[in-house]
């Protein structure tokens, strides 16, 4: 199974990380990064696969807002605060805050559409989401390459003790899951 997953990423890296650019980003920027690191992609053309991807993905939730307004704010009533936590913080630190949403963990898909929604000018937002996209990708990959041997080592460290890590993960991963739907049963 490791071989076949590690064969697809040789063969179709610059592909998954792509599409993986669109829809999430970091952990397809870190595995291009050691990717680079063990000469199985190039350093500056996974850059630029990841900033079109992650430039292009955020232009499509910028337009989901633009062209279909009134359907996010139908479908996504459960988004409502994020998306006046974004109108709010659009407001208050204007470019700045279409640079970073990238990194902000749960406001990523929000802000973007957000924006759409308002009258913010499309090729402003355009023009910094392509800079910040350049600066995410970069950054990233270029931190995953310098650091890719210890990232290998942690990944083989994990492999191999996988009978221990894995339970204290799920565990984890319960807890979070209870927190939140305690919390969440709480508000009612």
């Amino acid at each position: 199974m490791e071989e076949l997953l590690i064969g697809l990423l040789k063969d179709y890296g610059y592909i998954i990380l792509f599409l993986w650019s669109i829809l999430e980003g970091e952990t397809g920027l870190v595995m291009a990064g050691v990717m680079v690191h063990t000469e199985d992609m190039q350093l500056f053309i996974a850059i630029a696969v990841a900033t079109l991807g992650g430039f292009l993905g955020d232009q499509i939730y910028f337009y989901l807002g633009r062209l279909n307004r009134k359907y996010i704010h139908k479908k996504l009533k459960s988004q409502r605060r994020k998306f006046a936590l974004a109108t709010l913080l659009l407001r208050k630190y204007g470019w700045l805050i279409i640079f970073v949403q990238r990194y902000m963990y749960g406001l990523r898909t929000i802000i973007p559409m957000s924006i759409g929604t308002t009258q913010y000018s499309a090729r402003n937002f355009a023009i910094i989401n392509f800079l910040s996209a350049v600066v995410w990708a970069s950054a990233t990959i270029i931190l995953a390459y310098i650091f890719g041997e210890e990232i290998l080592q942690i990944v083989h460290y994990a492999k191999n003790h996988l009978i221990y890590i894995l339970p204290i993960l799920v565990l984890t991963l319960i807890s979070i899951f209870l927190y939140f739907h305690f919390k969440t049963k709480k508000k009612r």
